[in-house]
């Protein structure tokens, strides 16, 4: 694999690409990589740009320092406007949309505690690889400002009464928990953390990247939908997805047992 350097830029985050993978780092460690508004846009504009890179298949999101992400940094919210607010809670929400709107899949390698908003930011990726030390939590509930916004992408990734236990209580998952309630994919030892989100990513990045940024997409939108709904839609991804190039390479790989030659087409 080739390695570029780390894209210059950004004073709150890291991004470098090694081959078909890219990392993303959060790297505000004596803040605990709390969202500021400066914070947010930089991961913005690196998802977006990650996004529109064909020779990027995989992105690994991961944070430096003692905790994975904090939340939002509270220091800036005190004493503000409502227009303020409206705003950070818009670049969070935009954050988020981002994230699940690229075409490639986001890894979260969570090497400690990761709440509220940032437990929100683990929640939203495509798939989430802890270490045996991470924890998850909610707790915006403890100091008045409910968890709404994490709330949106921890329903949807745990069952509702975990969820609601989380939001009510503030109390911490711990990374089995975690795992058990559906939001972690695995759970590793910590110093394999990082071998391991890579190895996913690099598992990801041999297939076509066309095709994975279809399933990605059609795996959000079936999932709004019933089931007839769903299997009329998803009917309709699957053939456009077998007429394309990488489809048909695929195919005709396997039938000639040989790997497949993807053109991402």
């Amino acid at each position: 694999m080739t390695q570029t350097p780390e894209r210059a830029g950004y004073d709150h985050i890291r991004v470098a690409v090694d081959g078909a993978v890219a990392t993303v780092t959060m790297n505000r460690p004596t803040q605990r990589n709390a969202l500021s508004l400066a914070h947010m846009r930089e991961l913005v504009d690196a998802f977006e740009g990650l996004g529109a890179d064909r020779s990027v298949r995989a992105v690994i999101l991961a944070g430096e320092g003692p905790a994975f992400c904090a939340g939002h940094d509270l220091k800036e919210m005190i004493g503000r406007d409502a227009a303020f607010y409206d705003e950070v809670f818009d670049v969070c929400v935009r954050l988020m949309s981002t994230i699940r709107s690229i075409p490639q899949p986001v890894v979260a390698a969570v090497h400690a505690l990761a709440t509220a908003a940032g437990c929100q930011l683990a929640a939203t990726c495509d798939l989430v690889v802890a270490a045996d030390t991470a924890s998850f939590a909610t707790p915006g509930v403890r100091i008045g400002l409910f968890c709404s916004t994490p709330m949106v992408a921890l329903s949807r990734a745990v069952g509702q009464k975990t969820a609601m236990r989380m939001l009510l209580t503030g109390e911490p998952l711990d990374a089995q928990g975690a795992r058990a309630a559906g939001l972690v994919t695995d759970v590793v030892p910590a110093a394999e953390l990082p071998s391991a989100a890579r190895s996913l990513a690099d598992r990801i990045a041999e297939a076509s990247g066309v095709v994975v940024g279809i399933g990605k997409e059609a795996f959000y939108r079936q999932a709004a939908m019933d089931t007839d709904a769903a299997y009329a839609y998803a009917k309709g991804v699957m053939t456009h997805n077998a007429g394309l190039a990488d489809a048909q390479e695929g195919m005709t790989a396997f039938a000639q047992k040989r790997p497949p030659a993807w053109s991402d087409r």
